[in-house]
């Protein structure tokens, strides 16, 4: 099972943003994001569904009308 958790670094430590109940031991992915994570996030998090609107077949019968 998967699970996100946002945490953040303190004096070389990585601290959970909120509170979870991690066994001693558990092995932990971390991933870096960016100063601009946020809207770098939601940029990522959106292009499939812009792509799927504005790249689809069914469109092109619009285009023929032009």
């Amino acid at each position: 099972m998967l699970k996100t958790l946002w945490a953040t670094v303190q004096k070389g430590k990585i601290e959970l943003l909120e509170s979870s109940e991690l066994a001693e031991g558990t092995k932990v992915l971390v991933t870096v994001l960016s100063d601009d994570y946020e809207s770098e996030f939601w940029l990522r998090a959106s292009q499939s569904s812009l792509d799927a609107v504005w790249d689809n077949n069914e469109d092109d019968i619009y285009a023929e009308l032009l």
